[in-house]
C-alpha cells in the first residue's frame, strides 16, 4: 500500500484548515495542521513533509520567517505561500526566499488543485535525482568550459580528425549549422597544434560590412580612405606566426575572396593603399554555415577558393542526429550556469530536452538551460522551467493543416501564435499576467492577441458575449 503524501496547513483560519484538509483529504493526501508559525516549524521539523502550504501572515512567527526556516530543515519540500488579495509585494518576496509558488486569497480550486499536483510532482523529482548529486560524468573529464562535450559516434569521429590534423599545418575548413559549435572546434584544433603559444585572431567575416571588412583583415595605410588618419595593421598581420579564425568565410565578397586566395597561395598580401608587399606565416581555418559546395556552384564563392580551403573538412552534425549527447551537453551547461551544482533536471525535463528538434542547436540548447537555472525557484529544472515552445512541439500547427494545399503561411503562423496563447491561458488558468511572463511579451500586448484571436470566448465558464 502507498503511504500518502504528507501535506502541512499552517494557517490560523480554522475555517480555512478545514477547507483545505477535505479537499485535499478527498484527493488521498495525509493533512497535517497548524495554527501558528511555531506549530508550523516543530510540524516541518518532525514530519519531513511532502508539501508546505503556508500562510504569509501567521501569529508568534511571521510566514516569512517560516519559510525560511522550513527552507532549511526540509529543504527538498516545496512551500506553496497563500497570500491576502493584492499583497503583490511579499508574494514577490516569498518567492525570492524560495517559494515553489503562490496563490491569492480567495483562489479558485481548479488553480489549487494544479499548483498542488505540480508540488507534488517537484518534490518526487527532488527525492528521485537527490542521489544524483555526487555523481561523476562517466567519461572522467573535467569540463573548462573550452572543452568540446559529446560520446555520440559522430562527435568521437570529429574528436578523432581534430586530434590527427591539429598538429599539421594544413588548412581546415569546417561546416555545420548555427549553433553547432563551429568555433569550439577550430578552438581545439589551435589549442593542440604546434602554434598554440602563437597568436589565434578571430575574424566574423558575416559582421563587418563589406566596405571595412578589408581594412580589418588586411590592414591599411594613412591617408588610405576617409578616417585613415594612421597606419593599422590587420589581422593577418596580427595572427603573423599563428593561426587566424575566419568565420562565416561564406559571407566574403568576390574581390576579398581573391586576394584571401593570394594568400594562401604565395603567403603575401598588401595593406590597403598600400604598396609594400607583406608576407606572412600563418594557419588558415575557415568555417561556413552554408552548404559551400552549392555556394560554388550558384557562383557564390570561388572554386579555386574553396578548393584551397578544404584540404580538411570537418563537417559538424545538427544537434538533433546526436541527441543521445544531449544529457553530457546539459551537465555541461549546469556546471557553467549553476557553478555550485545546486540544479539537476528531472527526468521528464530531460525527456523532452531529448525529444525538441533543437534548430538552433547547442547554442539554443545553451540559453535554455542558462534560463532555466536562473527561473526554478528549487533546485530541480522541471518541465514547467523549460520554455513554452519547447514544452508544446509536436502539436504548434494542427496536423490538418500540413496535408492541405495551398495554405497561406500568414494563416499558418497566425495559428500557432494563437496555439501558444491559449496553451500558456490553460497552463496558467487564465492568469493573463502569469501567461505573458510565459510567452515573454508584454500584457497590453497579450490582451492585444486574445481580443484578435477571439480567445477569450474559449475561456472555461465564460459565455462568447462575454468580455
Amino acid at each position: 500500500m502507498t503511504t500518502p503524501k504528507k501535506i502541512i496547513i499552517a494557517d490560523d483560519e480554522a475555517s480555512m484548515r478545514k477547507n483545505i484538509r477535505e479537499l485535499l483529504s478527498d484527493e488521498g493526501f495525509g493533512i497535517l495542521e497548524a495554527e501558528d508559525g511555531e506549530s508550523a516549524i516543530e510540524l516541518a521539523r518532525v514530519s519531513s513533509p511532502d508539501v508546505v502550504l503556508l500562510d504569509i501572515n501567521l501569529p508568534r512567527v511571521d510566514g516569512l520567517s517560516v519559510l525560511q526556516v522550513i527552507k532549511k530543515l526540509s529543504p527538498d519540500s516545496p512551500i506553496v505561500v497563500f497570500t491576502a488579495y493584492g499583497t503583490s509585494e511579499r508574494a514577490i518576496e516569498a518567492m525570492k526566499l524560495g517559494a515553489f509558488d503562490y496563490l491569492e486569497k480567495p483562489f479558485e480550486l481548479d488553480e489549487f488543485l494544479l499548483i498542488i499536483r505540480r508540488a507534488i510532482s517537484y518534490a518526487d523529482a527532488m527525492k528521485e535525482l537527490r542521489d544524483l548529486r555526487g555523481r561523476i560524468d562517466p567519461r572522467g573529464v573535467q569540463w573548462d568550459g573550452k572543452q568540446m562535450v559529446g560520446t555520440s559516434g559522430r562527435m568521437q569521429e570529429i574528436f578523432k580528425v581534430i586530434g590527427k590534423v591539429a598538429p599539421a599545418d594544413a588548412t581546415v575548413l569546417i561546416q555545420g549549422e548555427s549553433g553547432t559549435g563551429k568555433e569550439l572546434i577550430a578552438d581545439a584544433i589551435q589549442r593542440h597544434s604546434t602554434r598554440r603559444e602563437k597568436p589565434f585572431i578571430k575574424v566574423n567575416c558575416g559582421a563587418l560590412p563589406e566596405t571595412l571588412l578589408e581594412s580589418e583583415m588586411f590592414g591599411h595605410e594613412k591617408g588610405a580612405f576617409t578616417g585613415a588618419i594612421a597606419r593599422r595593421e590587420g589581422r593577418f598581420e596580427l595572427a603573423n606566426g599563428g593561426t587566424i579564425f575566419l568565420d562565416e568565410i561564406n559571407n566574403m565578397p568576390a574581390a576579398l575572396q581573391m586576394k584571401l586566395l593570394r594568400v594562401l597561395q604565395q603567403k603575401t598580401f598588401e595593406r590597403v593603399g598600400g604598396r609594400e608587399t607583406l608576407t606572412v606565416d600563418i594557419r588558415i581555418i575557415a568555417a561556413t554555415n552554408k552548404d559551400i559546395e552549392r555556394e560554388m556552384k550558384d557562383g557564390r564563392f570561388r572554386e579555386d577558393l574553396f578548393y584551397r580551403l578544404n584540404v580538411i573538412h570537418v563537417k559538424v552534425p545538427p544537434l538533433r542526429e546526436h541527441a543521445e549527447d544531449i544529457p553530457f551537453l546539459v551537465e555541461h551547461f549546469l556546471r557553467r550556469y549553476s557553478p555550485a551544482r545546486s540544479h539537476i533536471v528531472s527526468p521528464d525535463a530531460m525527456r523532452k530536452l531529448q525529444a525538441y528538434s533543437w534548430m538552433g542547436n547547442v547554442r539554443e540548447l545553451e540559453n535554455v538551460i542558462q534560463r532555466a537555472c536562473v527561473i526554478a525557484q528549487g533546485e530541480v529544472i522541471t518541465v514547467d522551467h523549460l520554455p513554452l515552445t519547447l514544452r508544446a512541439e509536436g502539436d504548434l500547427v494542427p496536423k490538418e493543416m500540413l496535408w492541405q494545399e495551398g495554405v497561406p503561411l500568414k494563416k499558418i503562423i497566425a495559428d500557432v501564435e494563437k496555439h501558444l496563447i491559449l496553451k500558456a491561458l490553460q497552463e496558467t488558468n487564465w492568469n493573463r499576467s502569469r501567461a505573458a511572463e510565459v510567452l515573454h511579451i508584454h500584457r497590453r500586448q497579450l490582451f492585444s492577441k486574445i481580443k484578435q484571436y477571439r480567445i477569450d470566448a474559449l475561456e472555461p465558464g465564460k459565455s462568447p458575449k462575454q468580455k
